[in-house]
This record gives structure tokens, C-alpha cells and sequence, in this order.
């Protein structure tokens, strides 16, 4: 069963998409919104990876070396300052929460095999709320490009 690859790249990435949003929140803190949405997105992260836990015991986890090659979230490495660097961290954020919402979507299918209600329900809950953080993250960006791209002395 190759599950546990799933389940490791999945914990792992809700690890590092909590991280980022709370780099963005402390970089971009001149951004209300953005600070505090970030912090409670970090904190959605967390319980995902809590709720995960149950299923991990059940199944393992596979992580770092033994998990295939390209498996894997890199995390932001700095925040960028100004608009254009909210834009694209915000951007970075998008591509991180993808991955996430890709993964449940794949360890889902698992569930359905399995016919494991315990990880269907653990998926159905995690996946709608990585959903929302996805539709933010592209709403906020729509509303930060304008200035970031086109406004004068951006």
C-alpha cells in the first residue's frame, strides 16, 4: 500500500503551508487583513495536521528519505516587502495550499477505495476548509494586482 506516501507529503505540506502563512502574516503585518487571515490559516493547518494524526497512527507516514523524489513542499524562503512582493507571496501561498488541496483530493480517492469513513470524514472537513483558503488566496491577489502592477511608482 502506498498510502503512507500520501499521508507523510500531505502532513508534511499542511506543515509547511502553516509556516508560510505565518511568515506572510508577520511580513506583510502593514496588511491587516492579510496579517490576521494568515495567522487563522496557519491555525486551520494545524488542526489538519491533528486531525491527520488518527489516520497516520492507522496507516504510517512516509517522509524524507524514503519519500520519492519531487514529493515534496518547499516553504517560502524570505517575504518580500511592497506590493509587488505581497502579490507574489501571496502567489507562493496559492501554489503551497494547490499542492494541499490536490493531496487531500488524492488521499481521498484512498479513503474511497478503502471505504475508510474515518479518513472520508477526516478529508470531507480538511479539504472544504484548504477550498476556502484557496478562494482567498485568489480573491486577495485579484485585489492587491492592480496596484502592485500598475499603479505609479510601484
Amino acid at each position: 500500500m502506498k498510502l503512507p506516501i500520501y499521508l507523510g507529503l500531505l502532513h508534511k505540506s499542511e506543515g509547511t503551508l502553516a509556516t508560510a502563512y505565518r511568515q506572510v502574516s508577520e511580513g506583510h503585518g502593514d496588511e491587516p487583513d492579510v496579517h490576521y487571515l494568515c495567522q487563522t490559516l496557519a491555525g486551520q493547518c494545524d488542526s489538519h495536521q491533528r486531525k491527520l494524526a488518527a489516520v497516520i497512527e492507522r496507516y504510517g507516514e512516509v517522509t524524507g528519505d524514503d519519500e520519492p523524489e519531487r514529493l515534496h513542499a518547499e516553504g517560502l524562503g524570505e517575504t518580500r516587502s511592497g506590493p509587488v512582493g505581497l502579490l507574489r507571496d501571496l502567489q507562493d501561498l496559492y501554489l503551497l495550499a494547490s499542492l494541499v488541496d490536490i493531496t487531500w483530493t488524492v488521499v481521498k480517492q484512498a479513503g474511497q477505495g478503502l471505504r475508510d469513513a474515518e479518513l472520508l470524514a477526516v478529508v470531507a472537513r480538511c479539504d472544504q476548509e484548504t477550498a476556502v483558503q484557496l478562494a482567498w488566496l485568489k480573491t486577495r491577489m485579484k485585489q492587491a494586482a492592480p496596484q502592485a502592477l500598475i499603479a505609479a511608482g510601484a
